[in-house]
């Protein structure tokens, strides 16, 4: 397994699969290398989380202790952070749970099915929930990205309108209907009013649990609620 493997990775129809080669390259400074192509969008220091989302709970699966590196491109977001071990929430639970110097993730932009923000609290920082469809469950599994309210406001934006773009160009790998295609296009020109909110992305691609128990562990006593910020294990 390779030290840059991630906690949170989706590559076609896996979720989590951390044994897997597919995760984002990096250079020698730990830097995201781009694809033939590819072109960065924005980088952004902030905290990431891990969630479960369903009807009426979200799980809290996991969460970095130290920020992290975040790269947004016209195909994917991609973060980097090192110096810090993941931190399973329920880990004592599992076993061999896994731990690196070095963690990152990244998500393809057919993938997110919706954002959703949340403003600062008091004491707290804003969220973006991008949040993806899952095969053969009602659950959802979703990335924290929490920083500052205007860092994550632009955020959200940049990854709208990439993800809108990136689905319009690529046909051959999201196939639209026509008012998928009209509400990809005004959400890749206008921009919606500041402040908390969902935001619908049409044509996404479902994604595929890498294990039934991610589809069907309970939630133990112990493990914090959504929301909490888990300690290192």
């Amino acid at each position: 397994m390779h030290d840059d493997a991630s906690p949170f990775f989706i590559a076609p129809h896996r979720f989590d699969a951390v044994e897997d080669d597919g995760g984002p390259v990096l250079d020698r400074r730990h830097e995201l290398v781009p694809e033939s192509g590819e072109r960065t969008l924005g980088r952004h220091r902030l905290d990431v989380a891990g969630y479960l989302l369903g009807p009426t709970e979200a799980r809290h699966r996991w969460a970095l202790p130290a920020a992290v590196t975040l790269t947004v491109t016209d195909h994917r977001l991609a973060y980097v952070g090192t110096g810090s071990q993941l931190a399973l929430v329920g880990a004592r639970h599992r076993r061999n749970s896994r731990t690196s110097a070095l963690v990152s993730g990244q998500i393809r932009w057919q993938w997110p099915s919706r954002l959703e923000l949340s403003p600062a609290t008091e004491g707290g920082p804003a969220r973006l929930l991008v949040v993806c469809d899952a095969l053969r469950t009602i659950q959802q599994p979703a990335l924290a990205l929490l920083g500052p309210a205007g860092q994550i406001e632009q955020l959200a934006q940049e990854i709208r309108r990439a993800v809108a773009t990136f689905r319009l160009t690529r046909p051959e790998l999201v196939d639209l209907s026509p008012p998928e295609r009209d509400a990809l296009s005004r959400l890749a020109l206008v921009a919606p009013g500041p402040g908390p909110g969902r935001v619908v992305l049409p044509g996404s691609l479902p994604v595929e649990f890498h294990s039934r128990d991610d589809y069907y562990r309970p939630r133990h006593a112990d493990e914090p609620p959504y929301g909490a910020v888990s300690g290192q294990r």
